[in-house]
């Protein structure tokens, strides 16, 4: 069973506040009942990944973007769990080289792109040249303000191209934030995912949330949409993210190539 998830399709102009990060009103039968509806849904995607892979026409592009502990990482490791690492890439975009900010911002995003039958999953991504460079004011309005046009223009070559994007936004309140960095100073085996910085970060959550509002608003389109997902039951998050992969999965027409000769009457000797 998958969740039609449109409901967390962006719509234009939309106010963070009026979602609800603890939401899981699609799937009403609770965590164990859900954890057994998303390994069904892994299976599939398991199945449909590999017919991607094998058939070799189409290609999908995952950006996954959150605040800190908004559960990126988690996201990767449940909603991929089985699945063929031979056809499937992450990239993960932290703080540029030397070499990176010696060219434009999108350089180092292009050639991560997914190819023929792949699916490339962006940790982080092209995003954040205009949200870190804004909340931190690292170059001037100006400047950060025209990459929004860029980033559309961008992505939609990309699409043209025969690239399927989807961009998911993992919404978490920051109460839940609190609790997730505390649970990580509580476990020593935690402790190497948990930085003071983070505490500085988090003294910007109304800035973030400000950015990252913006960040949808202005770059939500019908061919590269936004997902608003409530991520503080992560049970629910992977649900939602898993139903719309395999949706879109299952739109592209995905199957089995045909065999390139008719077998019938061979023999391995």
């Amino acid at each position: 069973m998958t969740l039609d998830t449109s409901l967390y399709r962006a719509t234009p102009s939309i106010e963070l506040s009026s979602y609800d990060p603890r939401d899981t009103s699609l799937f009403e039968d609770g965590k164990k009942a859900g954890k057994r509806a998303h390994k069904d849904l892994n299976a599939r995607l398991e199945l449909l990944q590999e017919q991607l892979y094998a058939q070799g026409r189409h290609r999908l592009l995952i950006v996954l973007q959150a605040t800190d502990t908004g559960g990126k990482d988690g996201t990767i490791r449940r909603v991929f769990e089985g699945v063929n690492p031979q056809g499937v890439d992450v990239a993960s975009f932290k703080k540029p080289t030397p070499e990176e900010l010696a060219h434009d911002y999108l350089w180092r995003v292009h050639k991560h792109v997914p190819g023929n039958g792949r699916i490339t999953i962006f940790n982080r991504s092209h995003y954040e040249d205009v949200l870190v460079v804004r909340v931190h004011d690292l170059v001037p309005e100006e400047r950060w303000s025209k990459r929004y046009g860029h980033i559309r223009d961008f992505e939609q070559m990309l699409v043209d191209e025969g690239i399927t994007i989807l961009k998911f936004f993992l919404h978490i309140s920051k109460q839940e934030q609190k609790e997730r960095l505390e649970a990580r100073l509580e476990n020593p085996d935690k402790h190497w995912k948990f930085s003071l910085g983070d505490l500085d970060e988090r003294k910007r959550w109304d800035d973030y949330q400000q950015a990252f509002e913006a960040m949808i608003n202005e770059t939500s389109t019908p061919d590269a949409p936004w997902y608003v997902v409530p991520a503080d039951r992560k049970w629910y998050r992977d649900l939602v993210v898993s139903s719309t992969i395999v949706r879109t999965l299952e739109s592209l027409g995905v199957d089995w190539p045909e065999p390139e000769s008719d077998y019938a009457g061979v023999e391995v000797i």
